[in-house]
């Protein structure tokens, strides 16, 4: 091991031009990799109704958000698998292996059908490409930060390997770039799309007007995902122009390679506990806050306080535009004051600042929503029929009045307080004051279970061909109705203004729509009279009872939103007028917008504190026999875990405790936990070390 010491121990010279180039191509894969990765997260509210389809909205945001969190939570073994194949058949061919998985699975997923059409199956695939993903990345990030520290001279590792660091973030502006264009032409040149339930039924607003969704909401979204496959090609033509690491070579060369990596790494205590250290002194302190920076705090933005997706990203995206250099100024600071230092320092400041940053977020974006939520609302049930909402195994049914009056307040996103009522007793809502009755949701579950089974069983009876045409009939009346809706409001916002081409559009489609309704209650009229009398009755029958049923739920959310709209909670986005909107990428030069871009610049910054110096931190804690394998396990475990589960589980906080902002808790105290066990186990001084020596064990 002599004479690689020695060479590398005359790495405080200038890198060569040659190397640079291996630096160059190594970042530039791994971006893709990591736009590949992100598209999802990007997404998660999206896909989410598109594959969660059946459960509520509040249940469908956690299932989406576990679902971006499947591909963490197996980075581990990811981790493992590839770690050990990098340090025993080279950095280089291991690379190739894991972007040929992510491109893959990246593009599978564009094409995958929705909930509607191929029901449970959908979110089981996608849910398994997301493991695929997380598989591929989790031999990717070990191998990328080792590949480019031993590439860098030693005084400079920490400047070298933030390159590397940028790459998660420059993946996530290149997603939301691409997300942005294309939802910008598809929503521009495409008509909105009716929402349909998991039966293909049409759903509605509080309001009562059918409920619309924008065409890439609808199928628009998948165009990232499909064009990944062009990403993949360049990403493989760039992995197979670089070299192995000359350390690694070099280290074959004269027989020094670990036969069992794993077993070296983790089965020695010596190496073990440095596992350990790393885990919870570094990389689970530093997981938290990247991912509340990045990914929660889009979600927070989306899902929270109702900024809508277009908006949202364009804020996101210039927050990373400003605030990705700090990944290299906090590398090359690193070099000097040490690794340490820093990423604690940013951890404690994330801890000390998430609560007031986050609701200073929502009182600016949303003012509004902000002074709504200093209105009372009270829910008062039995805490034996209050469920914790969360369910990561989709078999629990939140149909109690309490769960079904939290999941409501939730979705709309109300501050409330939860005291005891008596047992057994239906929950009750009070919002300044007005009292709202709730309902048995499981008594009403199954009376529109039965009502619906004979409704299938009077459709039966009907010769199946004009069954079919009832069915489609009212299907198509239903849709042509909500067509009228959304171009009515249209046509009002249009006449509100001073364009007079855009209000003559306006008005063509509202008449084209308004002429549908007609051609629609015809086709209808038609179906019915080709069905018997008798079977026509048996029908309407069964019908009315379920219209009957649903408008128990129907006449509870009335209520309860019409209270919520009087207390000023802004239910129709429409109505909203001082929530933030971006109407194109450039469009961000107001107070508003500017500060909103701001905050999220702030929290870009904390990112960059604790993650530019994360990878010199965990290369210079191993040797080169083991390097790939002994840092990639605690680095996916704390980002795969610690880091991955924070959406989800800061989702499911915040609905149970009916506080938005409860959820910030999770990430506060594992980055407090982090500076703690950091500042007492963690070595100082790293970045002084030899990473070749034979004692760094």
């Amino acid at each position: 091991m002599a004479t690689a010491s020695t060479n590398v121990r005359e790495r405080s010279r200038p890198m060569t031009r040659e190397e640079k180039k291996v630096i160059l191509a190594s970042s530039a894969g791994t971006i893709f990799e990591w736009y590949d990765f992100y598209l999802y997260g990007s997404l998660a509210a999206i896909i989410g109704a598109q594959f969660f389809t059946p459960f509520p909205e509040a249940t469908r945001n956690v299932f989406a958000l576990l679902a971006f969190a499947a591909g963490f939570i197996v980075r581990p073994f990811g981790a493992l698998v590839f770690g050990m194949l990098g340090d025993l058949i080279g950095r280089k061919y291991t690379f190739l292996v894991t972007i040929m998985i992510m491109g893959l699975s990246t593009f599978i997923v564009g094409m995958l059908p929705s909930y509607y059409s191929w029901g449970v199956a959908a979110p089981i695939i996608l849910i398994a490409l997301r493991m695929l993903q997380g598989l591929a990345l989790g031999g990717e990030y070990g191998g990328a930060a080792v590949y480019v520290a031993e590439h860098a001279p030693a005084n400079q590792r920490g400047y070298y390997t933030a390159f590397i660091q940028t790459t998660a973030t420059l993946g996530l502006l290149l997603s939301l770039v691409v997300i942005l264009a294309v939802q910008g032409y598809v929503n521009g040149n495409f008509a909105d799309q009716p929402v349909l339930d998991a039966a293909g039924l049409a759903t509605f607003n509080a309001d009562g007007s059918p409920a619309m969704m924008k065409a890439f909401n609808a199928w628009g979204w998948r165009i990232p995902f499909l064009g990944s496959i062009l990403l993949l090609v360049i990403s493989l033509y760039i992995r197979l122009q670089m070299s192995e690491s000359p350390a690694f070579k070099k280290m074959k060369e004269e027989g020094a390679a670990s036969k069992a990596p794993l077993r070296e790494a983790f089965g020695n205590w010596n190496n073990g506990k440095i596992a350990l250290i790393a885990l919870f002194g570094l990389t689970a302190g530093q997981a938290v806050v990247w991912y509340s920076g990045q990914f929660y705090a889009l979600f927070f933005m989306q899902s929270v306080i109702k900024v809508d997706s277009f908006t949202a990203n364009v804020f996101v995206a210039w927050s990373l535009i400003l605030g990705t250099y700090g990944f290299i100024f906090f590398g090359r600071l690193s070099d000097r004051i040490g690794r340490k230092p820093i990423i604690l320092a940013g951890c404690l400041i994330a801890a000390i600042t998430y609560f007031p940053v986050f609701n200073f977020l929502a009182k600016t974006a949303n003012p509004t929503l902000h002074a709504a939520q200093e209105t009372e609302v009270i829910v008062t049930a039995d805490p034996a029929k209050c469920s914790f909402q969360f369910n990561p195994t989709g078999t629990a049914k939140f149909t109690t009045s309490c769960d079904i009056a939290k999941a409501l307040l939730s979705r709309t996103s109300v501050n409330s307080t939860t005291v005891d009522g008596e047992p057994g007793s239906i929950a009750t809502v009070s919002v300044a004051g007005t009292v709202i009755e709730g309902y048995d949701g499981a008594a009403n579950t199954q009376a529109i279970a039965d009502a619906k089974a004979a409704l299938e069983t009077a459709k039966a009876a009907i010769d199946p061909a004009a069954a079919t045409a009832l069915v489609d009939a009212e299907k198509a009346l239903t849709t042509a109705k909500a067509a009228v809706d959304t171009a009515t409001k249209a046509l009002a916002t249009a006449d509100a203004g001073t364009d007079e081409a855009a209000k003559t559009a306006a008005k063509a489609k509202a008449d084209e729509a308004a002429a549908a309704v007609p051609a629609g209650q015809a086709a209808l009229d038609a179906a019915r009279a080709a069905v018997p009398a008798d079977a026509l009755a048996a029908y309407d029958a069964a019908a009315a009872v379920v219209a009957t049923e649903n408008g128990v739920k129907g006449a509870f959310e009335k209520k309860l939103n019409d209270a919520l709209k009087a207390a000023g909670y802004p239910l129709v986005a429409a109505d909203n007028t001082s929530i933030a909107k971006a109407n194109n990428v450039f469009d961000i030069f107001t107070a508003q917008k500017l500060t909103i871009v701001a905050i999220l610049t702030y929290l870009i910054i904390l990112v960059t504190m604790v993650y530019g110096p994360i990878a010199a931190a965990l290369v210079e804690l191993y040797p080169t026999r083991i390097r790939y394998s002994g840092l990639s396990l605690p680095y996916h475990i704390g980002n795969g875990w610690f880091g991955g589960l924070l959406p989800a589980t800061a989702f499911a906080i915040s609905a149970q405790t009916g506080n938005i902002y409860s959820g910030l808790w999770y990430a506060i105290v594992i980055a407090l936990m982090t500076v703690v066990i950091g500042a007492i186990f963690v070595p100082n001084g790293t970045h002084k070390k030899d990473i070749f020596a034979d004692d760094n064990r």
